[in-house]
């Protein structure tokens, strides 16, 4: 079927709804909603509704829907070239690496199309290190308890979240657990096989924990003294969410190995692992690792974009001044409603904690044209673009609030 955009769409909701999931694999539950198009914080659906967006495609759209720089920088690039393969170089892809070196701090880039891909490079890179130091092909990983990786089988595999991966053991095997912000529990993993620890600086699906200084500082001093490389997963906290362009920043405890997606191209499928001089030299090496689209021209040139559009229109601060008002609001919530229990998180990635599954207040936030995601049954996540102001957080507040006493 062809639709014709001019004159609108040839189905109403339910019709488009009930032809996806003839065509889709079941593997989400998603809400009744066709969206169609984006404006600043906002979408819209197939009818014209307009939503308020506090997930910003899971932390993804930084910058918010429909920014024409973005736009044009994409139109343009799509005019000269989208693809070539990695058997040669690239400008946007050398320009990209040039600058996320810079704001992050580390030394060597791969280009990948998506986190979970990122954190598979991450294994590889930090398994082939220690391959390099004594031959061994029986290094262990030892990551978190409740951390979310991603869906392939290695990333599956370092996932903490047993009911992710029951049905498709064994993993890639060697994969140790410990309790995020617990470190004796991290010590008491650590064994002559271990080669990299490996957390969220803010875990994310698994409710909005942030790492303690005192626990990134203590598994830093061990993976220093012992020759662990520290992987940081900044997928989803990274790209300025939390007030800094790496969450880790907030510390100044530098990862050996991190790994970025989700904002880092505002909406084009696209993430990378980073890697410091020492892990970059003596690690992945001409044939060890590859990607087809990864690092391909139309995405790092989202990547520059993205980076110059952070810079220019200081989007950091805007983290720094909306996240507090947004943590002052979600604060009050918590003070005034008996189900609300604690709120967590960093600048503009917070949780809600409830003593009751969030279910029903995020379908009646939809209902009022906002929109809410959760982290686990209990907690409501809040993700919106980073170019926010306080009054849409008022508007939020606004809604969730009547949804409160909705359903109270």
């Amino acid at each position: 079927m062809i639709i014709n955009h001019e004159r609108g769409h040839d189905m109403d909701m339910k019709e488009y709804i009930d032809e996806a999931e003839s065509v889709l694999l079941h593997t989400y539950n998603r809400y009744p909603v066709v969206l169609d198009k984006g404006d600043g914080v906002y979408l819209y659906d197939i009818e014209g509704k307009r939503y308020l967006d506090f997930a910003s495609g899971i932390a993804v759209f930084a910058l918010g829907y429909h920014n024409k720089e973005y736009g044009d920088a994409l139109k343009a690039q799509i005019d000269k070239l989208l693809h070539t393969s990695n058997y040669y170089y690239n400008v946007p892809a050398i320009e990209a690496a040039k600058k996320l070196k810079e704001i992050s701090g580390m030394d060597r880039i791969f280009f990948t199309n998506s986190g979970a891909e990122a954190v598979e490079g991450a294994i590889k890179a930090a398994r082939k290190y220690a391959y390099l130091k004594d031959g061994r092909t029986d290094h262990e990983i030892i990551a978190m308890n409740h951390s979310f990786h991603g869906r392939t089988m290695g990333a599956l595999s370092v996932t903490g979240t047993p009911k992710y991966r029951e049905a498709f053991e064994p993993g890639i095997g060697n994969i140790r657990f410990a309790e995020l912000n617990d470190f004796d529990s991290v010590r008491s993993q650590v064994t002559d096989k271990t080669c990299a620890i490996l957390f969220e600086t803010v875990q994310g699906e698994g409710g909005i924990y942030p790492a303690t200084e005192e626990f990134m500082r203590e598994v830093k001093a061990l993976c220093e003294e012992k020759d662990i490389l520290l992987i940081l997963d900044e997928i989803q906290c990274g790209m300025g969410r939390t007030g800094h362009y790496y969450a880790w920043q907030r510390y100044g405890i530098k990862p050996d190995i991190m790994v970025s997606a989700k904002a880092l191209g505002c909406g084009v499928p696209v993430g990378a692992f980073l890697l410091t001089e020492k892990v970059g030299a003596h690690s992945l090496a001409a044939g060890d690792h590859g990607t087809t689209y990864g690092g391909n021209p139309f995405a790092c040139a989202a990547i520059c974009k993205v980076l110059e559009l952070f810079e220019k229109n200081d989007v950091l601060a805007n983290v720094g001044r909306v996240g507090a008002y947004l943590e002052q609001r979600l604060d009050q919530l918590v003070q005034t409603y008996d189900q609300v229990k604690e709120r967590r998180g960093c600048g503009l990635m917070q949780g809600l904690e409830f003593d009751t599954p969030v279910g029903p207040y995020i379908n009646a936030a939809l209902e009022k044209g906002l929109i809410l995601i959760n982290a686990g049954s209990n907690i409501i996540r809040f993700l919106p673009a980073l170019v926010i102001g306080e009054e849409q957080v008022d508007e939020m507040i606004g809604i969730l609030e009547a949804c409160l006493a909705q359903e109270a």
